[in-house]
């Protein structure tokens, strides 16, 4: 049952914000919209860390040992933000094999790992058959490892390159995620989300499916009993309702995902990830940056055209999507914060160190986020951007533990494996904290071998 809210409260009275603390009110987009931008940052973190605390309890934050695979960035969509896309004939585009794949995973499951985040470009040269026995291979050689892989726009491309059977998009839908569960996929990424406004979506995922078949997407996995992660992807052309207007979409989607399936062991949105958009090397990256001036009648062509109901349209002002407005640390903190007392039906809220590096995932903390989120062997796609912060499981620990809280290893249901609270916890244990500082994330290509991009292999090579 979904929390009664009061629109006509004032969101500024302590008592209000308390019944939102302990999880007795919910939030208005208006409200939302409001405690963005007018409460003090450290205000609204105080809140968002009451919110935390009733959800997760004082002392373990948590984060996961996996590996991020992105197994080919070959991809028909051509979204101006990313820096890791290639159309296919380019020297530096992928497609890695299967022993590569399983190379990959053998390493991270030799660290203690418990789980894969595999992903990659909408690769139209991949039939469905390339899928099906890559998970069959990982099942068979990995049986204990969790698969989560393949975000919605991802499926969808799936639906429209196998001429998938149904009669509607659910259906289609239905058929190919209930192929790969079958193959051993467990859960699905929550990768681009993006911002689900479509005057913003229009403007930078070409290519990439809309808001409600993203939505779809994951309605569907939640009614075969997978269990899903949202996201959202900021500090660009989007305006601030427009961030709101995202995390009510996935609040009322996961409503409905709880009270359709969650009695009969549906699947659900588990976390929430929002991060800044990376600029460097993508298209998007060369918009002009949007300098407020001293007028404060100025406003910034997102914010003008955006609606917390998503219908902005882009004609309501001829500068939109001609200059962005970058995120930074207090923006990135403040939108945390802001999903973390929203999102009153979401368990998790993840720190985004990857872009934000270490300090700010730190402080992420005590704004809301009760998870690290990975310990990331591997990153392709924000790296290409310019962004390579590596963290190891020492380091996570320790930059946890120097927060004030007790780091613990889970998995993809959030369920703890290990709390590390003694004397042989990953971090307790390093000796010399300069030798680590030398470590860097793998690249997709240090350790492995491509297929030809004519040819796709359906074995594993020897």
């Amino acid at each position: 049952m979904a929390i009664s809210s009061a629109p006509t409260a004032n969101i500024f009275d302590t008592l209000v914000l308390q019944d939102v603390a302990e999880g007795n009110l919910r939030i208005t987009p208006e409200q939302a919209l409001a405690l963005y931008n007018e409460m003090p940052l450290l205000e609204l973190g105080r809140w968002a860390d009451k919110r935390c605390r009733a959800l997760h309890g004082d002392h373990i934050r948590t984060y996961i040992v996996d590996r991020n695979i992105n197994y080919t960035n070959i991809c028909t969509a051509k979204c101006t933000f990313c820096a890791f896309r290639r159309d296919g004939d380019e020297e530096d585009a992928y497609t890695l094999e299967y022993d590569a794949l399983l190379q990959k995973i053998q390493g991270v499951v030799d660290i203690g790992g418990t789980q894969i985040l595999m992903q990659g470009g909408m690769n139209p040269d991949l039939p469905i058959e390339w899928y099906v026995e890559l998970l069959n291979l990982i099942r068979e050689k990995f049986p204990l490892l969790h698969v989560h892989a393949f975000s919605p726009p991802e499926i969808i491309e799936f639906v429209n390159f196998f001429d998938t059977p149904g009669n509607t998009l659910e259906e289609q839908i239905r058929w190919v995620l209930t192929k790969l569960q079958e193959a051993g996929l467990h859960s699905i990424p929550g990768g681009g989300g993006e911002i689900f406004a479509p005057a913003v979506r229009e403007k930078i995922g070409l290519g990439k499916c809309n808001a409600e078949v993203w939505l779809t997407v994951m309605r569907v996995a939640h009614e075969l009993g997978m269990n899903t992660s949202a996201t959202m992807m900021f500090g660009h052309i989007e305006g601030i309702a427009d961030r709101v207007h995202h995390m009510d979409l996935v609040r009322t989607w996961q409503d409905n995902s709880i009270a359709d399936f969650g009695f009969s062991g549906g699947g659900r949105y588990k976390a929430f990830i929002s991060w800044p958009f990376q600029p460097e090397n993508s298209p998007l990256g060369k918009v002009p940056e949007w300098i407020p001036s001293n007028d404060d009648s100025e406003i910034f062509p997102g914010d003008v055209v955006a609606k917390l109901d998503g219908t902005g349209k882009k004609s309501a002002c001829a500068a939109f999507g001609r200059q962005v407005r970058y995120a930074g640390s207090s923006s990135y903190l403040r939108t945390q914060a802001l999903s973390r007392l929203f999102l009153d039906n979401v368990y998790s809220i993840g720190s985004s160190w990857v872009t934000m590096g270490p300090a700010i995932g730190q402080t992420a903390l005590f704004y809301g986020a009760n998870d690290m989120g990975s310990v990331m062997v591997e990153e392709n796609v924000v790296s290409a951007a310019g962004t390579t912060y590596c963290l190891d499981e020492a380091k996570i620990c320790r930059i946890i533990r120097e927060a004030g809280f007790t780091p613990a290893q889970r998995d993809n249901r959030y369920d703890i494996l290990s709390i590390h609270d003694g004397e042989n916890s990953p971090d307790k244990l390093v000796t010399d904290w300069s030798a680590l500082e030398k470590e860097r994330l793998v690249s997709h290509t240090s350790d492995c071998n491509t297929v030809s991009l004519n040819t796709v292999s359906l074995t594993v090579t020897q």
